[in-house]
């Protein structure tokens, strides 16, 4: 029996048992849907092949895409809204990278100094995830027939993952989310909810 942490959207730490490796990424989309996180964002941001950018399944880092009033896609992640970044294929004597496709924002004074990168000047930005290289990973793609819903839980055709070492209320199923509100059309990226 494996064990995997979540820190749910209103900040508990609740364990879920999970019967095996081959079941994890299962349990991870079942409770990302719901904007549980398994991990913190890594220094440079998550890594996966640019193969995977188009259909990549967002709910496995708990994260789910939205599209802003101005129709701009984002990616939102702990209350955080992320860009897409198209990056050229750099070759240079000094270095040699592929084309790049980044979701990132502006840094935040509260942001962790391992997350923070430089930019051109004083300006900061953290990186929640960065598709380039690679060979395509199926287990990373979308599950058929979801198409681009990520921001509604679905029901899971396996028996759910039961949540262990957390308050009664947690251990049968999670409570439903609360309908949001639509956000002002003023916010900023501080203010728009999960």
């Amino acid at each position: 029996m494996l064990h995997i942490e979540f820190l749910t959207d209103l900040g508990a730490k609740v364990t879920v048992d999970v019967e095996s490796a081959d079941k994890l990424l299962d349990v991870q989309r079942q409770y990302g849907r719901l904007g549980w996180t398994s991990g913190e964002i890594p220094a440079g941001g998550y890594q996966f092949p640019l193969d995977n950018e188009a259909d990549f399944d967002w709910s496995l880092i708990g994260a789910r895409k939205w599209t802003n009033p101005e129709g701009e896609e984002l990616v939102m992640h702990k209350g955080h809204a992320y860009r897409r970044r198209e990056l050229e294929a750099v070759d240079s004597r000094k270095m040699k990278l592929p084309a790049a496709v980044k979701f990132s924002r502006g840094a935040k004074s509260t942001d962790p100094e391992h997350v923070r990168e430089k930019a051109d000047g004083e300006f900061e930005y953290v990186t929640l995830a960065i598709f380039r290289g690679g060979k395509r990973q199926e287990r990373y793609a979308m599950p058929q027939g979801q198409g681009q819903r990520q921001h509604a839980p679905q029901p899971s055709a396996a028996q759910p993952a039961r949540p262990t070492a957390a308050r009664p209320q947690a251990q049968a199923q999670p409570a439903p989310k609360a309908a949001r509100a639509p956000a002002p059309e003023a916010a900023s990226e501080e203010e728009i909810p999960f």
